[in-house]
């Protein structure tokens, strides 16, 4: 590993000007989900033009590999390519120029740092394909939806080979150069409800003459969490949000239909099993003295991302690597689909620090999130120093000290 670090190190260094344009190239074109034509073929032609071998998967996203076909280890890296439905507010020279979509989330970034990883290992082929090993990409389109497209992903044998996945996260409340990591549960499983009424509407003189729906959709929005928390061990931290409310457009009418939709997020992946039949069961109990109709739809959404403790271990070593600074985190109450891959192979998700020492802390899904664009440049590090050390560890051996991609 001596010999060869430096010329990953050098590397990384002459590709940083290319991450910070390419990530501004696709901050300013934002796509969402299913819709990341423009990124695809972006990532696409480039990754081509470096010698990995690409396979563009149905829609958009794409697959690139590095390495021999039948390597004895495969380290898989995983970025997202989707956008949000917000409108952004940053004022910058690279801001979205497309109306009322933004990379509110830092999808960009993760998409410039994979891409930074895979074009220097690139370079660094021989001494991989000489220790046995092999890196895939997974440029993955929506992640914000749900399904999310890390399913597709599985669905198109995006796993098939691969040993071990890690991936970043944006994390603004981390200062750039810090990285998040934690063995176990580090985000939520995260599902999404929608409970509509439906009754016999009329004059709010006559509420007697009426299922009053609006007072029962009431009910649902406060007593429904209330109850839920008294069902669920609170070990569990199972938390309902609502997001959105409709009912009615007139003060003196209640309405016929009503609709309250938000999200359920669980700590605990025993819980959020049983999750989905204990709403059902609890929104029926406190609609039942209104006689009015329910409807829910409710939508699993991901459970939570579980670390290995081993590939955490690795992702220490791609962090000294890099010269970031490791910091333990907390168990999120946010969802990532990243999660669904770990419930095929091992792997680890750090969270990646974006925030400019002693500057403000932006909010995720917010219009006006920006970064310290420094996070692209050590975001890159600390997945290329991932392969090295996975793969180090997969031989048996410990990465030396003296490595450093700095």
């Amino acid at each position: 590993m001596k010999t060869v670090s430096p010329t990953l190190q050098a590397t990384l260094t002459e590709l940083d000007p290319e991450l910070i344009a390419i990530r501004r190239d696709i901050h300013a074109h934002p796509e969402l989900s299913w819709h990341e034509v423009r990124t695809t073929e972006l990532l696409g032609n480039r990754l081509v033009d470096a010698g990995l071998r690409v396979r563009r998967l149905p829609g958009t996203g794409l697959l690139a590999d590095l390495g021999p076909d039948d390597a004895a280890y495969r380290i898989a890296l995983r970025a997202d390519l989707d956008a949000l439905p917000v409108v952004e507010r940053t004022g910058l020279p690279w801001a979205s120029r497309t109306d009322g979509v933004a990379h509110a989330c830092g999808h960009d970034v993760h998409t410039a740092a994979a891409l930074g990883a895979g074009l220097a290992l690139s370079r660094y082929a021989a001494q991989l394909t000489e220790g046995g090993a092999a890196v895939r990409l997974l440029f993955q389109p929506a992640e914000e939806t749900v399904p999310g497209g890390a399913l597709r992903v599985i669905q198109e044998q995006g796993l098939a080979g691969v040993d071990e996945i890690f991936g970043l996260h944006c994390e603004p409340t981390l200062d750039v150069g810090q990285v998040g990591l934690r063995v176990g549960p580090i985000t939520a499983a995260t599902d999404g409800i929608e409970v509509t009424l439906h009754g016999t509407g009329g004059h709010t003189s006559r509420p007697h003459l009426t299922q009053d729906l609006t007072f029962a959709l009431a009910k649902v929005i406060a007593e429904v969490p209330a109850i839920l928390s008294r069902r669920v061990d609170p070990r569990a931290g199972l938390s309902v949000v609502w997001g959105s409310v409709h009912a009615g457009g007139a003060l003196n009418v209640i309405p016929a239909n009503g609709l309250v939709g938000g999200t359920l997020r669980v700590l605990d992946a025993d819980v959020w099993e049983d999750a989905g039949a204990l709403v059902s069961e609890v929104v029926h109990q406190v609609v039942a003295p209104y006689a009015v109709h329910v409807d829910i739809d409710y939508t699993r959404g991901v459970p939570p991302v579980v670390n290995a403790a081993d590939s955490v271990d690795v992702l220490r070593d791609a962090v000294r690597m890099a010269g970031a600074v490791e910091t333990p985190v907390r168990q999120s109450l946010g969802g990532e689909d990243f999660a669904w891959y770990l419930t095929k192979i091992p792997g680890a998700l750090a969270r990646l620090g974006t925030r400019a020492p002693e500057g403000r802390t932006y909010d995720l899904h917010q219009g006006d999130f920006s970064i310290d664009e420094r996070a692209v440049i050590g975001g890159a590090r600390v997945l290329a120093g991932a392969v090295v050390a996975a793969a180090t560890r997969a031989r048996g051996g410990v990465p030396s000290p003296d490595v450093s991609l700095r």
